[in-house]
């Protein structure tokens, strides 16, 4: 798929709706347990096994751009997270450990017995990733997370709008585009149709109190237990890294130093997002060099 840009740019493309149905369709939905409900799973491709976990108030859609091309080379499970997208609210209290125990048990009753996969996690998801690959074991052939906090790095406070009290449709979608300028994503021009539908479809649904595990070290304190080689992609310009990635490869690099730590320029924190190819690309080649 195309960047941003080229997309907006083409009157014969459909329209953000449309284009997550077109996806979608593709995919074969899947379900586990989840608290009182279901946690909601999405299946593309074939080959070896890659399971995505989306960050916080996201859902799958956090991976649009990058599903079909992933699916390419291997079978894409991509999750809706623990009270995120369809799924159900993890029971409470709940904090990361619980949330990566119900992501654990969803493993293991979709992921037959002796497959081995690689675990991607952006952001919310990356935090969740670490103690999930530590519940599964050597059954985690790499972990690699993307813009992901939990580390008790330095990070700029960052305040949100707030939309819900807000009656008319177009100031809400007002709302979301600015949210998307202040976290998610550093070119102005990566702020278009299918970015603010896809930001106003997952925030709605967001009920899981993501923000107090991100800011904790859980992911830290993880990483010295995950089994599996360890990688980390993020944008140059990510909202909660900027200008501080350099402490975040040494702190990360203190617990892990065979660490691979990949850097897309120009980026923001949904870096998969706004440089879909190049981070498509980058991922892929981590896959090959440190999935074995």
């Amino acid at each position: 798929m195309s960047g941003p840009a080229s997309a907006a740019a083409d009157p014969a493309a459909p329209g953000p709706a449309a284009l997550v149905a077109a996806i979608e369709a593709k995919a074969e939905r899947l379900t586990t347990p989840c608290g009182d409900g279901e946690m909601v799973w999405h299946r593309w491709g074939s080959g070896p096994l890659l399971v995505l976990f989306h960050g916080g108030f996201g859902s799958w859609t956090h991976w649009l751009r990058n599903v079909e091309e992933l699916a390419r080379h291997y079978t894409v499970l991509a999750a809706d997270l623990p009270g995120l997208g369809d799924s159900a609210l993890a029971p409470e209290p709940y904090d990361g450990w619980t949330i990566a125990r119900i992501c654990a048990d969803g493993l293991e009753r979709l992921v037959p017995a002796g497959e081995r996969f690689d675990l991607v996690g952006f952001s919310f998801g990356g935090v969740i990733g670490g103690p999930t690959a530590v519940l599964m074991g050597d059954r985690v052939k790499s972990f690699t997370f993307v813009g992901s906090g939990g580390t008790g790095a330095r990070r700029r406070t960052l305040e949100l709008k707030s939309w819900r009290q807000l009656p008319d449709p177009a100031e809400q979608d007002a709302i979301h585009r600015e949210n998307l300028a202040i976290l998610m994503l550093a070119d102005p021009d990566s702020i278009d149709d299918l970015a603010a539908y896809l930001q106003a479809g997952n925030a709605r649904r967001g009920r899981t109190k993501s923000r107090p595990i991100s800011m904790s070290q859980i992911l830290l304190d993880a990483l010295p237990r995950v089994q599996a080689p360890v990688a980390a992609i993020f944008g140059e310009l990510d909202a909660t890294a900027h200008p501080w990635l350099h402490e975040r490869e040494e702190k990360l690099r203190a617990l892990r130093p065979e660490l691979v730590f990949r850097v897309i320029p120009k980026a923001g924190h949904w870096v998969q997002f706004e440089a879909p190819e190049r981070f498509n690309a980058e991922l892929l080649d981590l896959l090959a060099a440190r999935g074995q």
